[in-house]
């Protein structure tokens, strides 16, 4: 009997992405799944196309694998804007898009080239994940797919409308996964907080319902848009298994560029809604793209002195970038490079500074999830091995100790220092 093929995943991009990859790895049953790419016959990449520099990443790793001589498939969000491509200039074996993901292992024994497009955009998975291999938490997705119109996105034109898992499917997997030793899950998705709408149900409902199993330590949601929060939500934010930390897409903190953009968020709004959850002592995260066409150095100066009243500590900006196809590639675009840039770092440095102050004003005792080990050398470390993981306000800890069997294992951190990057724990 031939030893079975050897699979490794590699994967760009958000969450979800990870969870999909997951999902292929449940679904493989003719081969073997391997965590280096290097003892791997065959690679699977999982695409992201969110951004140009998004899609050189995935082009620059496809021929790094063909000159390797690997034998590779191309799936995820990049089939539908560079799926052709990558097949007509051999870059990839075979070409999959998201509803053919569940039938990887009959994929993967095709005895010729294939490109299947996405032939439906009604599409839900049926698959139970079983394990996060190697993880403490994991990823669930729960919908699919955005009915938002932002003027710069290209994703819900990839992913389709939204669409949610049924509630009872979600409750089986966060089970499932409770039984592989997962005590923190993270919801994820397309756009997390249009869930239920098309089952005549909500976001908050399914977290009531989640809360009442009783096998989670804690729960994270991913980014939500302010319009979709409403005081349901908010009451289930109290519940004790709830992460202190929410991630509010913003995009931007002027009304011209969020007019511009489609966004039905309005600055006033969203800083009444971040005041609110501040008094709360939540950590608050956002999106923020700059370099966006009609961002003049007026409409910058505006939204950077609004910016300065959020109570912002965690941040993911982007340099604005064209994606063919939306309604922002049609509009003229002045802003220089260089200029986005010098904006992005504006912003990161600030929501840095806010990071620091607000875990200075909260030196509380902190509840980490331990989720990486490292062998320290001398130097680096007199206990042996240095650790990692997050807290409730999703800042990490770092720490040391002696011991070498702390992977998923909960720490209560009452002795800590402050850092710039991190706070660094004493067990």
């Amino acid at each position: 009997m031939s030893a079975l093929k050897k699979v490794y995943f590699k994967t760009f991009g958000c969450r979800t992405n990870l969870f999909d990859t997951q999902v292929m790895k449940s679904n493989l049953g003719q081969f073997e799944c391997v965590e280096c790419e290097s003892e791997a016959d065959i690679v699977i990449v999982n695409s992201c196309t969110v951004t140009n520099g998004a899609d050189a990443g995935v082009r620059g790793y496809l021929h790094k694998m063909r000159d390797l001589n690997k034998k590779v498939y191309f799936t995820g969000c990049g089939v539908g804007t560079r799926g052709q491509e990558v097949f007509s200039q051999n870059l990839a074996y075979g070409v999959f898009a998201h509803s053919f993901k569940e039938n990887i292992d009959e994929l993967l024994q095709s005895e010729k080239r294939f490109f299947h497009k996405e032939d439906s955009s009604e599409h839900i998975d049926s698959t139970i994940v079983t394990e996060f291999a190697g993880k403490s938490r994991a990823f669930l997705k729960i919908q699919e797919g955005c009915d938002f119109a932002c003027s710069y996105c290209i994703i819900p034109s990839v992913r389709g409308k939204a669409r949610s898992y049924s509630k009872d499917k979600i409750l089986k997997q966060i089970l499932t996964l409770a039984e592989s030793g997962i005590s923190e899950v993270v919801l994820t998705g397309t756009n997390v907080g249009s869930y239920g709408r098309d089952l005549d149900s909500n976001l908050a409902g399914l977290i009531r319902e989640i809360y009442d199993l009783g096998v989670l330590r804690r729960l994270r949601i991913g980014s939500l848009e302010p319009s979709q929060i409403d005081s349901e939500f908010k009451e289930v934010l109290e519940l004790p298994i709830m992460e202190k930390h929410l991630h509010i897409a913003l995009q931007h903190t002027s009304d011209t560029m969020l007019e511009i953009m489609n966004r039905h968020n309005r600055v006033e709004s969203d800083l009444e809604l971040f005041a609110y959850f501040a008094q709360k002592g939540f950590c608050l995260g956002s999106d923020f793209i700059v370099g966006h066409p009609g961002e003049s150095e007026s409409v910058w100066e505006e939204a950077l002195a609004n910016f300065k009243l959020f109570p912002l500590t965690h941040l993911h900006p982007f340099v604005y970038s064209k994606r063919d196809g939306t309604k922002s590639s049609e509009m003229k675009n002045d802003i220089k490079g260089d200029v986005s840039k010098q904006r992005l770092h504006t912003l990161k440095d600030i929501v840095a500074q806010n990071n620091v102050a607000f875990r200075k004003a909260h030196k509380t005792p902190l509840n980490v999830l331990c989720e990486s080990k490292i062998e320290s050398s001398n130097t680096e470390s007199s206990k042996g091995f240095v650790y990692t993981g997050l807290d409730e306000f999703f800042n990490r800890m770092r720490f040391e100790s002696e011991k070498d069997n702390l992977i998923g294992q909960w720490l209560t951190f009452k002795d800590y220092d402050i850092a710039m990057e991190q706070n660094n724990g004493k067990i």
